[in-house]
């Protein structure tokens, strides 16, 4: 299995590094692939949330027993984890490809930055919708910009970190 994703990986960077050079002089390789592999998953998570809410859950309450959750929240626990999950396998076989730290180590910092990535975008919807009185969808964007920047530092730096003998792309 791992050699399957290390071959997909390659064609899927080999693909994305095609589009790569009128990009060169304004963002690095990796940069790009981070970019790139992350809108990718964006797309595949919108994707996957409007299939589940639509044609699985049918816009229907979930009823747990204990709790029912709305559709749309149980949509978003179903899909969460797929999606985090892919992001994941993009990260380590498409943009990080040089780190040596063990897989398991890497997917769990990957889900510590996820879940300082929901705080982040907590609170900074609630600081700017409710306490600033800003829009929310413009807030959304912002926090998105910032929690884009913060995860590409945080996995390169943290995630997927190189060992201090190794060279950086």
């Amino acid at each position: 299995m791992r050699k399957l994703l290390i071959t997909l990986g390659r064609l899927i960077s080999s693909v994305i590094d095609f589009f790569y050079p009128p990009f060169k002089k304004y963002v690095s390789l990796q940069f790009f692939r981070y970019g790139v592999s992350g809108v990718a998953n964006m797309a595949f998570d919108l994707t996957l949330y409007f299939l589940v809410y639509n044609f699985v859950l049918k816009h229907q309450m979930v009823h747990l027993g204990f709790v029912t959750l709305s559709s749309h929240i149980a949509t978003l626990l179903i899909v969460f984890p797929i999606s985090s999950f892919t992001g994941f396998l993009l990260q380590k076989y498409v943009t990080f490809t040089s780190s040596e730290l063990r897989g398991h180590v890497q997917l769990f910092r990957y889900a510590m930055v996820i879940g300082a990535n929901l705080l982040i975008n907590y609170l900074g919807l609630k600081i700017l919708v409710e306490i600033i009185g800003f829009f929310p969808t413009p807030s959304k964007m912002i926090i998105t910009i910032l929690t884009t920047i913060f995860s590409y530092f945080s996995q390169k730096k943290f995630t997927f970190k190189l060992q201090s003998h190794q060279k950086t792309e």
